[in-house]
């Protein structure tokens, strides 16, 4: 029968074959002969630290985590977890890029269901230590071994998978929203804000108009709820109100509600209604506790609801404040590119020429693609199609082609079938005017995206 070695015995054949003894060994380890000595001759034998075990890795000259594998036995004396090993052995792990290693301890704890919270505490200290990708097998864990369906934990754990794992790719986020939304309204109250606010912009970003109304209303419902609430505590002067902890300002929720309806609304071409929130958005000094960030919040927020007040007058055909909206967007830089796009979009509806505008912001018009952020790729993917629009209506049939060929191609790095469907029945629309090339590179582009995408005109 094959002897299994155990992390003493590795340690004591190194030690036999390089002819060290527990005094010599302590010396070149930095362990006292002593400790070292009840390690290996005890009986029981005293427990290997993780830093003596890094220490005796360090001086046989061996790469960090050698003796890992071997460690988890350690970990599970007798048969039964020890957390006061187990944690700094996971933590190192963490540091090391372990994973089967954390995979196999978290086996091996959770055979023990009372372990699932201490897990779920741990992924927590990662994740508020900045280490939010490297929680994610712990919070998996906890989710995959809790009993309770109904749990806070559970929740909470769905909602920072939700949070860690969005991206760029808009399918793969709607499918991350899809899964996790049954299990918003099991958050506390402060995570539930967050997750309206994420669930409401991915909705946005993929133009599910009616969803992004729907999570705006919950959302500034909720706000709603809890600023009442804690302005009434305030005012009985309650010393034992519980801290509020979301990520913003409870104004930032407010505000962001009002602002996707609004937005929403103008998409779907209720102006009328559009206008009519944006006003609800435009003074929100009143709001009491605002501390230096809420302040700001209620400045932007007064900038959003000037910018797109000149928005919805554009394109109801008032084209009066033009030049003061485009002195808003060279003042706020970051609104440029959504400013532009709209510009494009009461060009194209209403044929009227923006050269001139086009010209003016060549500058940043260049720098668009550099931005991976989701919502902001959405709306750069919308303002090259409304670009190439635009570049047809004016008769520059080269100049579309080219614009819906970089759409399709960036359609593909964030997945959006949405923009890619539209672009490629744009391109139909003009394929007299293509090139060889031109459709030589469309057919690279269709490959790219996905043998299982239906392409039928």
């Amino acid at each position: 029968m094959e002897h299994t070695p155990t992390i003493r015995s590795t340690i004591e054949t190194e030690l036999k074959q390089r002819g060290y003894t527990f005094s010599s060994f302590s010396k070149i380890s930095g362990i006292n002969r002593g400790t070292f000595s009840t390690m290996l001759n005890s009986n029981p034998p005293k427990p290997i630290s993780v830093r003596q075990m890094d220490l005796i890795t360090k001086a046989l000259g061996y790469p960090e985590g050698w003796l890992y594998e071997l460690y988890i036995d350690e970990c599970f004396h007798e048969g039964k977890g020890h957390w006061k090993r187990i944690k700094p052995f996971l933590l190192r792990c963490v540091e090391l890029g372990r994973k089967e290693c954390i995979q196999r301890v978290l086996s091996r704890l959770t055979e023990d269901l009372s372990y699932v919270s201490t897990v779920f505490e741990f992924a927590e200290e990662l994740h508020e230590g900045g280490k939010e990708n490297e929680a994610v097998p712990f919070y998996e864990c906890v989710i995959e071994n809790e009993r309770y369906h109904h749990s806070e934990r559970l929740a909470i754990s769905q909602y920072r998978l939700f949070r860690i794992q969005l991206g760029t790719n808009a399918e793969e986020n709607l499918k991350l929203t899809t899964l996790f939304s049954p299990f918003l309204d099991r958050l506390p109250e402060a995570y539930q804000l967050d997750a309206l606010l994420q669930m409401a912009n991915i909705y946005s970003s993929l133009h599910k108009w009616n969803q992004t109304i729907f999570c705006s209303q919950k959302l500034l419902e909720l706000t709603k709820r809890i600023y009442e609430y804690r302005v009434a505590q305030d005012n009985i002067n309650h010393e034992d109100i519980e801290p509020y902890s979301s990520e913003r300002s409870l104004v930032v929720y407010y505000g962001q509600a009002l602002l996707m309806q609004a937005f929403s609304l103008q998409k779907q071409e209720l102006y009328q209604e559009a206008k009519k929130i944006v006003l609800r958005y435009a003074d929100l000094s009143w709001f009491k506790g605002l501390d230096e960030v809420g302040q700001r919040e209620v400045e932007k927020l007064k900038m959003y609801a000037t910018a797109n007040g000149y928005v919805l007058d554009l394109l109801m055909g008032d084209k009066s404040n033009l030049e003061k909206y485009i002195l808003l967007l060279e003042e706020n830089e970051k609104e440029i590119l959504p400013g532009i796009l709209t510009l494009l979009e009461v060009a194209n509806k209403q044929s009227f020429n923006i050269d001139n505008i086009l010209k003016r912001f060549s500058g940043y018009i260049q720098k668009f693609s550099e931005n991976e952020d989701a919502l902001y790729m959405d709306d750069y993917c919308n303002f090259n199609l409304q670009l190439a629009i635009y570049q047809f209506n004016f008769n520059d049939y080269t100049a579309g082609i080219n614009t819906i060929l970089k759409n399709i191609k960036l359609a593909t790095v964030v997945n959006n079938s949405s923009v890619f469907a539209q672009s490629i029945i744009l391109f139909e629309k003009y394929k007299n005017f293509a090139t060889e090339c031109q459709y030589n590179e469309l057919t690279i582009h269709k490959e790219n995206f996905g043998k299982d995408f239906n392409f039928a005109f």
